[in-house]
């Protein structure tokens, strides 16, 4: 498929469609590319990567599951709706693995481009609403921004952990960067936050994550 064309060019909608419904439908359609839009992080049930749809509707769950170890009272509703939104501009900006600088560099830009072309295929009340809820994930003011950015970092950390290091084994992964990732928990969730930095102990004990001092950890072999 031409990087311009829309998935639902291939098969066009009746000419009589109504025009609201078409721009909604479009939208829809076009969403469907963020299932081929693969993560650096593996899955934990299966020997493949996860992608993007699979990590919005995971951080989904997690926010309805763990609402209650937010710091702040948070609307579960609204916060929702902004992980199930936040990667829909990946589908043309790409994904930008944490550990790789270069694969990061231009990530701002790049995704504020794919907003300007993807929310307005909507109707422009709803475009002006999701956009509105993609700005609030990014900008990170509110609680339910905060405590979801702390989802968005807790949920990659796990997958981590439940492959014996993950991502963290990749080039640009010392316990200071995991550490920063960390950190991110902290902000929403001072209890999650505490479960992340007993498991990075951990890892860093397990030789699953390197020490930034080159330090050998006692458990060199991840065990299996």
């Amino acid at each position: 498929m031409d990087d311009e064309e829309l998935v639902s060019d291939r098969s066009p909608w009746p000419d009589d469609l109504d025009h609201r419904v078409r721009q909604q439908l479009t939208f829809v359609a076009e969403a469907d590319k963020l299932k081929t839009i693969l993560r650096a992080s593996p899955l934990a049930a299966a020997d493949r990567r996860e992608n993007d749809a699979e990590h919005s509707w995971h951080l989904a769950l997690m926010v309805m599951l763990l609402a209650e170890h937010a710091d702040e009272p948070i609307d579960v509703g609204h916060a929702t709706q902004l992980v199930v939104i936040h990667d829909l501009v990946e589908i043309y900006a790409g994904d930008s693995p944490v550990f790789d600088a270069a694969a990061r560099a231009g990530q701002q830009e790049r995704e504020e481009s794919a907003a300007e072309r993807l929310f307005p295929l909507l109707p422009e009340d709803q475009a002006a609403r999701l956009r509105g809820l993609w700005d609030e994930f990014e900008a990170g003011v509110t609680p339910e921004a905060r405590f979801c950015k702390a989802m968005d970092r807790l949920e990659p950390m796990l997958l981590n952990w439940l492959n014996h290091g993950g991502t963290w084994h990749m080039p640009g992964a010392t316990e200071s960067t995991v550490r920063s990732r960390e950190s991110g928990v902290v902000a929403g969730s001072t209890a999650l936050g505490d479960v992340v930095g007993r498991l990075v102990d951990e890892g860093l004990a397990r030789g699953w994550i390197r020490r930034d001092d080159g330090a050998e950890s006692p458990f060199p072999d991840p065990p299996h």
